[in-house]
C-alpha cells in the first residue's frame, strides 16, 4: 500500500493506544494478524468497518487501517454525515470553507472531533473523496412515524438524497437479529413483555394495543433498513462511477455483522461487489474471543480492551 501523509490528529493521543488493546480473529475465531487483514481489504472493493461508535479503540483502529490502505483509488465512506450534505463535506475537503461551518452545516456528531476528525484531516491532507452516505435523519424519522411509503409523497429534490424507492425489506436473518436486538433493549429497560396472559383471555383493548406495538416495530424496522439501503446506494452508486476504485466505509457494527444490512441491499444495487467485513467489539471477555457472542459476526473480528474510557 502507498502510505500518504501522516495524520497528527489521532484520537488516541490521549489514552495512548497500541496493540495491546486489541486482538484480531477470523470469523471461527482463529488468531490473525493486522498484515493479514490489510492484505485481504486491499483485494476488494469494499471493506465495512462495523464499530461501537464510543469505543477509542476502534477509532484508533480507523484510522490506522485508512492510512495504510490509502491510495489514490481508495475513497472513505461514512455512516456519520449524510448524503444531502455532501457538497458541504466536499466545500471542506477542497479547502473551500472553514471547519466551524462545516461542523455547523453538515451536523456533524457530537463527538467528532474526538472520534471521526482524523478520519477527515487525513483525506483532506491527501485528497481523498469521502462519501456522506447515510440517508437524511429526517426521512429516516419520517419513515419511523407513517411507514415506506410516506417516501413516495417526496417531491423529486427530496428523493435526490434517498435510495431508489421503494426500497428492499430487511432480510430475514437482519429481521431475526433486528429482533432480537428490540428484545434486549427492552430487557434492559424493563419493558419485558408480560406472559402473564398465557391462559387469559385477551380483551379488545389489549389486542388493539398489541396491533399498534407490533406496526411500530415494523416501521421501526423499515426506518433501519432505509439506513442501510442509502448506505449501500451511496456506496454503489460511487463505485459505478469510479470504475477500479475502493470504498473503506465506517459504520456501526450492526448495520454490517454477519454480512448483512447494507451488504445485504449492495448485493442487489451491484452484485460483483466484492466485499470484506471487520466487526470491532469492546468485550470483556478480551483479549479472547467469545464464541458464543462473536461467531462469524465479520470476516475478521477485532476484540477491543472494554476498560478504557469511552468517548461518550
Amino acid at each position: 500500500m502507498l502510505l500518504l501523509s501522516s495524520c497528527s490528529l489521532m484520537s488516541s493521543s490521549v489514552i495512548d493506544i497500541n496493540e495491546q488493546h486489541y486482538r484480531i480473529y477470523r470469523a471461527d475465531g482463529s488468531s490473525a494478524s493486522l498484515d493479514d487483514l490489510l492484505t485481504e481489504a486491499s483485494q476488494v472493493d469494499v471493506t465495512f468497518l462495523g464499530e461501537s461508535h464510543n469505543d477509542p479503540v476502534a477509532h484508533y483502529l480507523e484510522l490506522l487501517l485508512f492510512e495504510s490502505l490509502a491510495d489514490n483509488m481508495l475513497a472513505l465512506s461514512l455512516e456519520m454525515f449524510e448524503t444531502d450534505i455532501q457538497y458541504v463535506l466536499d466545500e471542506y475537503l477542497d479547502d473551500v470553507i472553514t471547519e466551524v461551518h462545516l461542523l455547523e452545516s453538515a451536523r456533524a456528531w457530537d463527538n467528532y472531533d474526538s472520534d471521526y476528525k482524523p478520519l477527515i484531516e487525513f483525506a483532506k491532507n491527501n485528497s481523498l473523496p469521502v462519501l456522506a452516505a447515510n440517508a437524511p435523519r429526517r426521512y429516516v424519522n419520517l419513515v419511523g412515524r407513517e411507514g415506506q411509503e410516506s417516501l413516495q409523497n417526496l417531491g423529486d429534490e427530496a428523493k435526490r438524497f434517498l435510495p431508489s424507492l421503494p426500497y428492499a425489506n430487511a432480510s430475514e436473518s437482519y429481521t431475526e437479529n433486528f429482533l432480537n436486538l428490540m428484545q434486549a433493549m427492552n430487557a434492559q429497560s424493563g419493558q419485558e413483555p408480560d406472559d402473564n396472559h398465557d391462559n387469559e383471555e385477551i380483551t379488545p383493548e389489549q389486542a388493539e394495543a398489541a396491533r399498534e406495538q407490533e406496526e411500530r416495530l415494523q416501521r421501526t424496522l423499515a426506518a433501519q433498513s432505509l439506513w442501510d439501503a442509502g448506505m449501500a446506494w451511496s456506496i454503489a452508486s460511487y463505485l459505478t462511477e469510479h470504475s477500479d476504485t475502493r470504498v473503506l466505509h465506517v459504520n456501526g457494527s450492526f448495520h454490517s455483522a454477519e454480512g448483512l444490512g447494507i451488504l445485504d441491499h449492495l448485493r442487489r444495487y451491484r452484485s460483483q461487489t466484492s466485499m470484506l467485513v471487520i466487526t470491532i467489539t469492546a468485550d470483556e471477555s478480551f483479549p479472547e474471543f467469545d464464541t458464543e457472542s462473536m461467531l462469524n459476526q465479520g470476516d475478521f473480528v477485532i476484540v477491543t480492551d472494554p476498560s478504557l474510557p469511552r468517548s461518550f
